[in-house]
């Protein structure tokens, strides 16, 4: 299979690692003793290069498969540690909880919010939202103004600035902390970008985003629905 020509291993152990690191939060140094300890002998520099590689391959091969029928969505922003610098994670859910969309960006200004804004619009074409609710970031008005004046978002579109709304997002913010908090801190944007994509992913799988999915075209299992978006059949 091309997607593992020249990897040493086959592709159900990789994606096997891939998976456990990016669904249950633990060091690249504690997957290779849970590895070695089912047999596969694998160093932790090598299961790096693999998540590097892998975790995005999976966000790009399962937003087809995203479910995105929402028009009340939750926008919001945490922070995250790169090389010692406090780095800005736009999120945006439904009022379901469901993930809508992500960016990671160095900076919490307007130009940042309408990066995030016009790339969840994009992705979400067919479901726009009539609400988005916000914290009291001015950053997001303002970005939203840019887009209806560009014509990347319908005039309809309402921006709503309810705290208590985004409560559940506050706590979808500490999930991922949790995820992130063995990684000790990213050393490059590509590299937190990279990772960040396979925790979202694999968060979406336990929130239950593609389940139907998985019934129908994985044979059931969160397994073999990942193995099959990589070409890999039972």
């Amino acid at each position: 299979m091309s997607e593992f020509k020249y990897r040493q291993f086959q592709g159900e152990i990789i994606l096997w690692a891939v998976r456990w690191y990016c669904k249950y939060g633990i060091s690249y140094r504690d997957l290779e003793e849970m590895l070695k300890e089912r047999g596969v002998d694998v160093d932790h520099t090598t299961l790096y290069r693999w998540v590097q590689h892998y975790a995005p391959e999976l966000e790009k091969r399962t937003l087809w498969y995203q479910n995105r029928l929402s028009f009340s969505w939750r926008v919001d922003e945490t922070y995250v540690k790169v090389k010692g610098q406090w780095k800005y994670l736009f999120c945006a859910i439904d009022k379901r909880g469901d993930t809508i969309d992500f960016l990671l960006t160095a900076r919490r200004d307007s130009q940042a919010a309408k990066r995030f804004l016009s790339k969840a619009l994009r992705r979400s074409k067919r479901y726009v939202p009539l609400r988005i609710n916000t914290d009291k970031n001015p950053a997001y008005g303002l970005a939203l103004a840019d887009l209806k004046r560009e014509g990347k978002a319908p005039d309809y579109v309402k921006l709503r600035q309810v705290k208590y709304l985004n409560n559940r997002l506050e706590s979808d913010h500490g999930k991922l902390k949790r995820l992130i908090k063995p990684t000790l801190g990213f050393q490059s944007m590509r590299t937190a970008t990279a990772t960040i994509k396979g925790f979202e992913v694999m968060r979406m799988f336990k929130k239950g985003q593609f389940d139907s999915w998985i019934r129908s075209v994985g044979g059931g299992t969160e397994v073999s629905f990942i193995n099959r978006l990589f070409g890999i059949h039972a």
